[in-house]
């Protein structure tokens, strides 16, 4: 059975929720102070939120600067255009011409 790409990240969810859940029980252990590593692990999730942020962030801009122009395509599309206007006003369809 394949998995989708809904349960690959529900599962990594789950897996580092109880994860991050067994280290913080034991980062509550009754001692005096918290130490420096205990207090990444309580703000694990925030930095993996940011570090998230940052991630899609590049990804975005990524894809905006590797975006390519299909000039055929739109002389394609512009023809078929042509062809639906000219199919409606057969039909007595009229358009506003702005």
């Amino acid at each position: 059975m394949a998995l989708t790409k809904l349960m690959q990240w529900a599962l990594a969810f789950a897996a580092f929720t109880g994860l991050w859940a067994t280290l913080v029980a034991n980062a509550a252990q009754p001692e005096n102070y918290l130490h420096n590593h205990e207090l990444l692990v309580l703000a694990l999730p925030v930095i993996l939120i940011g570090l998230f942020g940052l991630y899609a962030v590049f990804i975005i801009l990524y894809r905006v600067f590797t975006f390519n122009d299909c000039e055929e395509a739109a002389a394609e599309l512009n023809k078929q255009i042509k062809e639906a206007r000219k199919d409606l006003k057969s039909k007595g369809f009229s358009f506003s011409e702005d």
